[in-house]
């Protein structure tokens, strides 16, 4: 056997022993738990934290002048989750944050379908330029944009008033929606447009050449492969609008609070930081299942 043959083999018994391997894996994973140790303090700091503390205020009680006293724990805050205002301001949230969400995917897939289907790649990359802007600039102007258009003054007020159809939206439901469609349809068309454009075109024309119709092809084959696309945008923009504190403030009046502006006055003027922790805690548990529920459902193909 030559020397060449000897390290050869060598090499191979090396590459092969399994406690190398072991001792190599081991290695790998310290250094990368090294190069995420900031990372891991950073969410410890600024996310497991923060959520501890959200937590144990809403087993705290309330003193007469409304100050958090970490001391007879009680379970009252979480039991006022049932009261009738809560109920209210939760469905109103609820059906709110689903109607958004449909609008949203219908409006959103067919502007994504064609997008990703009808366009060249220039086209495309313009297309999806357009769709970002809106991210070029901070969501508090672009709300209160809205609130200049939507205001008796406004081109959308007056243009409902001359032809008799509506009149002032400033400080109603249908203001808030406008605002929350508006600010949240790009989170619905951009996963949709990812997974759109990965089809495997070919499966859809397979399913022509066995007469299918064009529905019948795109309700068995590309909605279903643009699954992954559909659940990532819901629940992007599920779980936003169900915790809008910004569009309603300042789009909507006393009629239409929703969640995110009854834990703001639980934290300000009612001074009831209990109350707004539960609040919180029971918003982070919804969105803590439907992100559940997203990687459940395919989530992780996106």
């Amino acid at each position: 056997m030559t020397l060449t043959d000897e390290r050869s083999s060598s090499h191979e018994e090396t590459a092969v022993n399994p406690k190398l391997e072991r001792k190599a894996h081991r290695r790998e994973s310290w250094r990368g738990f090294l190069h995420a140790v900031p990372a891991y303090v950073y969410l410890i700091i600024f996310f497991v934290l923060p959520l501890i503390i959200v937590y144990v205020f809403s087993f705290a009680s309330r003193s007469r002048t409304g100050r958090p006293e970490l001391e007879g724990w009680n379970v009252d805050s979480w039991t006022r989750l049932t009261d009738e205002l809560v109920r209210t301001i939760v469905t109103r949230s609820l059906w709110m944050a689903i109607l958004n969400t449909v609008l949203c995917l219908i409006i959103g897939y067919q502007f994504a379908y064609w997008i990703a289907t009808r366009r060249s790649q220039k086209v495309r990359s313009f297309l999806l330029i357009l769709v970002l802007i809106p991210f070029w600039s901070n969501f508090l102007v672009r709300t209160y944009a809205w609130r200049m258009l939507l205001d008796s003054d406004g081109y959308i007020t007056q243009i409902g008033e001359l032809t008799g159809l509506w009149g002032r939206m400033l400080f109603t439901i249908p203001a808030v929606f406008i605002g929350l469609l508006y600010g949240y349809l790009p989170f619905m068309v951009l996963p949709l447009y990812a997974a759109i454009e990965r089809i495997d075109w070919s499966l859809v024309e397979a399913a022509r050449d066995l007469y299918a119709s064009g529905v019948k092809a795109f309700l068995r084959v590309t909605l279903p492969l643009s699954k992954p696309g559909i659940i990532a945008g819901s629940i992007l923009v599920f779980i936003p609008s169900l915790g809008a504190y910004v569009t309603p403030d300042i789009l909507g009046g006393a009629k239409t609070t929703l969640l995110g502006n009854f834990i703001v006055t639980q934290f300000g003027a009612a001074r009831n930081w209990p109350f707004g922790s539960a609040l919180s805690g029971a918003i982070l548990i919804v969105m803590l299942l439907a992100t559940i529920v997203y990687f459940r459902t395919g989530g992780r193909t996106v």
